[in-house]
């Protein structure tokens, strides 16, 4: 991060720069052995020194000097180099000198995103015949290790390293980055650097900076909660009380019977959960992954005097993943991700007899819900006592799959954190692309992504570069296989990610819906998620005029019998695998209104012939996991889309 934005940053938080190290390197933290440099621009290089000091560097035959501003932090740009090395990078401050050994000169990608970007080569399809093939050592990886912050960080929480790709260390590279190096390197010829920076389960908007995301102002109430978390935890579980109980009477659900935290609340019609309690599909006779999105659960535990009148914490053991709680009807706060939920109670929540302890957990895949050991849940006293919740607990699923809002500093599913540990570390470094491969984590909040999609790019280019491209990876078929019609927030997704896509010059997106996996959200085929990146990079990063994906649809058009939508970038024609083109749908303006409709090619256009007479919408290949056959001599499959149906 170049000096004066790192103060600046810090500065609009309240914060202090810190003091640099006597013995600290020079060279920021991404310039270490075997590090990959951007070719074909000017190179920045940075790091720290004492403050006010000359740096100089030197990379080859190539030198540049900075000053040390008064925090220490400098930064130069070297002049821009074809691919090539290995070099060795030296930088020289007074009579300390660092120097960077094996140092190359290719294209360097940021991968970034959430599990499907993590999943590394020895846990995708083909492994073991993958890893032993991977002999080119001039594919790199530097691996960022996951980190929420409130606060940006300059530097790394866990040490990072380059790691030259080989059989005994391709295991641990990202799988969809690699097999994406190993493609575009086919016709680049150049080495290939990846920095990957990705946490399972997270969500879009904490990638985002606060101040733009700020700009956004569809998350100013959860900014506000976590500036004040910064200084007055106790005060922002407070005002998070408040809102998530805002939120729920909001949404109708408490009309018919009240709110279920209040200990007034009926549960006579709750069932109970099974003593060892443990994922709730196991209660249910479920799939695998079992009922999913939110659950009410409750039990009562019985206090003395003694105890009641003492400080304590509510433990609710391991959660997974999001909780609310209360005590007697009284917000205690929540948790996420948490392997121990500890709830501060207020004093004058507990009392003499039974109290009642009611708490909310959202769950988004599976393993849903509280488990391991029953003395892991209890209220534990200041004295070091502590009281089990062994009274049996009740549970409700929240009906009409309503999603409540998230925890703002909660470490994936909050606001910027993930930016401020994973990202601002990274500084400045020069890339040739970034590459996204994230969604899963924002089905339930698919109104808001494209927006925010498109404000993290714009944040990332004020970081990186103004010309740095995007490659985005729609998020793949999983779930049900459609045989009707469905709404679906998978396909909701795919939509906002194709939209942000379009609207964006510097960016292109790859279609997946084909070599998903229905049954698994993490499928293995990550083989032709590396291939259709590099197409997709060949046309938006290399300027290849080839299309980056298949067919796109134009605007659609109403005729006297039917619906006509036109396609561009087709490469050849059109085509449809076993015949004639699928998963056409003509819908109202409300949701459930869809309807298949036949459909057949014409040259460059697919014409819908049905009574269109009520339709405003039409929709291709919508659905968790649909089955689509529309493509053109690229093989590459059509984009699911949803497209406005203009009046005649």
């Amino acid at each position: 991060m170049k000096g004066p934005f790192r103060a600046l940053i810090l500065a609009g938080l309240g914060l202090a720069a810190p003091a640099i190290a006597a013995d600290a390197p020079i060279l920021h933290v991404m310039f270490q052995d075997h590090a990959v440099l951007q070719r074909d621009k000017p190179i920045p290089v940075y790091g720290q020194a004492a403050p006010n000091t000359t740096v100089t560097v030197k990379l080859g035959t190539e030198t540049a000097t900075a000053k040390a501003d008064k925090t220490g932090q400098w930064r130069t740009t070297l002049a821009a180099l074809p691919s090539g090395g290995p070099y060795t990078l030296e930088a020289r401050s007074g009579t300390t000198t660092q120097s960077v050994q094996d140092v190359l000169i290719g294209d360097v990608f940021l991968c970034t995103g959430q599990s499907n970007m993590q999943l590394a080569v020895r846990a995708a399809g083909n492994a073991t015949f993958e890893m032993r093939a991977a002999t080119d050592g001039q594919i790199r990886q530097l691996g960022i290790a996951t980190k929420d912050s409130l606060t940006p960080l300059s530097t790394f929480a866990t040490p990072v390293s380059w790691t030259v790709g080989s059989p005994d260390t391709v295991g641990n590279f990202s799988a969809s980055c690699y097999y994406f190096a190993r493609e575009i390197k086919k016709t680049t010829n150049a080495p290939v650097g990846l920095v990957v920076s990705a946490w399972g389960g997270s969500r879009v908007r904490d990638w985002v900076s606060e101040p733009n995301l700020r700009k956004l102002g569809q998350y100013n109430a959860d900014l506000d909660m976590l500036a004040l978390y910064r200084t007055n935890p106790q005060a922002a579980q407070r005002r998070w009380d408040s809102s998530w109980e805002s939120w729920w009477k909001a949404s109708g659900a408490a009309a018919a019977k009240g709110n279920p935290w209040e200990p007034a609340y009926p549960v006579t019609d709750w069932k109970t959960a099974p003593a060892a309690l443990g994922p709730w599909a196991l209660w249910t006779g479920t799939s695998p992954d079992g009922f999913v999105g939110q659950m009410w659960l409750r039990t009562t535990v019985d206090l003395t005097a003694a105890q009641a009148a003492q400080a304590a914490t509510l433990d609710l053991g391991s959660v997974n993943e999001e909780d609310q709680s209360w005590i007697n009807g009284k917000g205690v706060g929540g948790t996420s991700w948490s392997k121990q939920a500890l709830h501060d109670i207020p004093a004058g929540v507990l009392h003499a007899g039974a109290n009642i302890i009611v708490t909310n957990i959202f769950c988004s895949w599976r393993n849903c819900g509280m488990s391991g050991p029953a003395e892991t849940r209890a209220i534990r006293l200041k004295d070091g006592g502590a009281v089990p919740l062994s009274n049996p607990w009740r549970y409700a699923e929240v009906p009409n799959g309503l999603i409540a809002p998230q925890l703002p500093w909660g470490p994936t599913h909050g606001v910027t954190q993930l930016y401020y540990g994973m990202i601002a570390p990274i500084g400045g470094y020069g890339f040739r692309a970034a590459i996204w491969y994230q969604g899963e984590s924002d089905i339930y909040f698919n109104s808001q992504y494209q927006a925010t999609l498109t404000a993290m790019m714009g944040d990332w280019r004020d970081r990186f570069g103004a010309d740095l491209p995007f490659l985005i990876v729609q998020i793949p078929n999983y779930g049900p296989r459609p045989t009707a019609p469905m709404e679906s927030v998978w396909s909701d997704v795919r939509e906002a990610q194709r939209r942000a896509a379009m609207a964006d010059a510097k960016a292109a997106y790859i279609v997946t819906v084909d070599i998903g996996d229905a049954t698994n959200l993490h499928p293995s085929n990550k083989q032709d998620i590396g291939r259709r990146l590099a197409i997709a990079a060949r046309h938006a990063v290399y300027g290849d005029p080839t299309p980056a994906a298949g067919a796109v649809p134009g605007v659609a058009r109403r005729t006297a019998d039917g619906v006509v939508v036109p396609f561009g970038q087709i490469t050849g024609t059109l085509a449809a695998w076993s015949g004639q083109p699928n998963a056409f749908e003509l819908c109202g303006p409300a949701a459930g209104s869809c309807r298949y409709a036949d459909a057949r090619i014409d040259g460059t256009t697919v014409v819908v012939k049905a009574d269109a007479t009520d339709a405003t919408r039409i929709r291709y290949c919508w659905g968790d996991s649909p089955t689509c056959t529309l493509t053109d001599t690229s093989g590459l499959p059509v984009t699911p889309f949803e497209l406005t149906i203009p009046p005649r």
